[in-house]
């Protein structure tokens, strides 16, 4: 699938320790270590982003509340949910920020209309809608012209722990998913049209 990207399918992973993963994995890197595409789904979590306000978190719940280091505000990752992260190098790619946005954007939208799912991006609210449902977000950071964290595509999951956040930051988002479409895959399959368009964007 790729001549200069590494793939790693992860399976089902805790947020903590694969973010710490990344964390390290960045700042370990050179010149010359291949970018990387880590494909996983996590346990039920929030995840709160640097510019995120706690507020945004409505009520207690049993599921952990992880501050992270990406940008954006507050989001649910679960099972059901596709997760795939770019460890990637910007400066070597010729990429900035808001393109390598717009890559994964764009590779969410082509791969959801394989299925008949028509989906958008907007310029003011990073991620993919569908009929104005959020559908996939995303959230990255950028150090030193490398980036890591990545996106989230809502496969087939329980959606009602969104229902005690305001999604990204957002009072009344409503969030959808492909399963609403009467679209019936697994996660891990739904990875690979994904992945492939990822990365014909960044090595081209």
């Amino acid at each position: 699938m790729s001549r200069n990207t590494v793939l790693r399918n992860l399976g089902l992973q805790e947020y903590l320790p694969l973010w710490r993963q990344m964390q390290q994995f960045s700042a370990d890197r050179t010149t010359d270590t291949a970018d990387e595409i880590w494909i996983t789904e996590h346990p039920p979590v929030y995840t709160l982003g640097l510019n995120g306000k706690p507020e945004h978190l409505l009520r207690e719940t049993t599921i952990p509340l992880i501050a992270t280091d990406r940008g954006g505000q507050i989001t649910y990752h679960g099972p059901g949910q596709l997760i795939v992260y770019l460890l990637a190098d910007l400066r070597r790619l010729s990429l900035g920020p808001r393109q390598m946005v717009n890559i994964l954007e764009n590779a969410v939208i082509s791969t959801l209309s394989l299925y008949g799912v028509r989906a958008e991006a907007k310029p003011d609210a990073p991620g993919v809608y569908v009929t104005g449902k959020k559908i996939a977000s995303l959230g990255l950071r950028i150090k030193s012209g490398c980036c890591y964290h990545g996106l989230s595509l809502n496969n087939n999951m329980d959606l009602a722990p969104f229902r005690h956040i305001n999604p990204c930051g957002h009072a009344g988002m409503e969030i959808t998913q492909l399963a609403e479409f009467g679209v019936n895959i697994h996660t891990h399959e739904l990875a690979v049209p994904l992945v492939q368009r990822l990365i014909r964007a960044i090595e081209t």
